[in-house]
């Protein structure tokens, strides 16, 4: 009888154990923002079929997903967020295999001013940056009227991002 007492107490304590440690974990990705980033990266590799693995670094609040495909390795997603005016966006930065960027993509936004900087004329300036590149507000990307504040932030955002992937390629983590 005092075996099944203590397993019983054992199996009570690694369930509250379990649920406490899934409490605590980092913000799951909203359904939404699912949703945007799976479109995002269909659109951008023309895929039907893929799989977002992620690749767990430590990247504060933002995610990095490999992206599978049949045929191997399609490239990677930086999901993160970026300070605007008076809240944050959400964007992602999508890789080829070699780590320069495919697409950056502006997800959700929102507040009503500054919406420009989710044009894809704008965001096009990031394409087929590299790890090697170094971006400045001005000199390498277009400033926007009535943005200055959220364009500033995506292209320290996607500046920051490409620090990040070549740190993660240098240390073998991608």
């Amino acid at each position: 009888m005092r075996k099944v007492n203590k397993r019983n107490f054992q199996n009570w304590a690694m369930l509250c154990m379990a649920f406490f440690l899934l409490a605590f974990t980092t913000d799951k990705i909203s359904p939404r923002l699912q949703q945007k980033l799976e479109n995002a990266v269909q659109t951008t590799f023309e895929v039907e079929d893929f799989d977002l693995r992620a690749i767990t670094v430590n990247l504060g609040d933002d995610y990095l997903f490999k992206i599978q495909h049949q045929q191997g390795n399609l490239g990677y997603a930086y999901l993160g967020k970026a300070p605007s005016m008076k809240d944050v966006f959400d964007y992602v930065v999508l890789f080829n295999p070699n780590l320069s960027i495919k697409k950056a993509k502006v997800l959700i936004y929102r507040e009503n001013h500054g919406r420009q900087i989710g044009s894809q004329r704008w965001l096009k300036q990031f394409i087929g940056k590299t790890t090697d590149s170094t971006l400045e507000y001005g000199p390498d990307i277009d400033a926007i009227s009535g943005a200055t504040i959220s364009a500033k932030s995506m292209t320290k955002a996607v500046n920051g991002v490409l620090e990040k992937m070549k740190l993660l390629q240098a240390n073998g983590n991608l």
